[in-house]
């Protein structure tokens, strides 16, 4: 099945993309999605990556056909 990954900030920068479509497994969850990616990618400090899937910051899901999966960066405030 095919799901729609975009990237931002520096994780854009460590992928060289800012987006992609990828044929995954049917079954497979969106943590393990970012667990791929980031190895694929060398994407440093990982366990600040949030992950949005369809615009809902959740990443317990499992991935359905045509999902979109966002790999959002550390957030600043202030």
């Amino acid at each position: 099945m095919k799901v729609t990954v975009k990237y931002f900030g520096m994780i854009a920068e460590s992928a060289g993309r800012t987006e992609e479509v990828l044929d995954v497994v049917s079954g497979t969850s969106a943590i393990e999605l970012k667990d791929q990616q980031v190895q694929k990618y060398q994407i440093q400090d990982p366990e600040s990556i949030q992950l949005a899937v369809n615009q809902n910051l959740d990443n317990k899901v499992e991935l359905n056909e045509g999902d979109e999966v966002a790999f959002l960066p550390p957030f600043a405030g202030g």
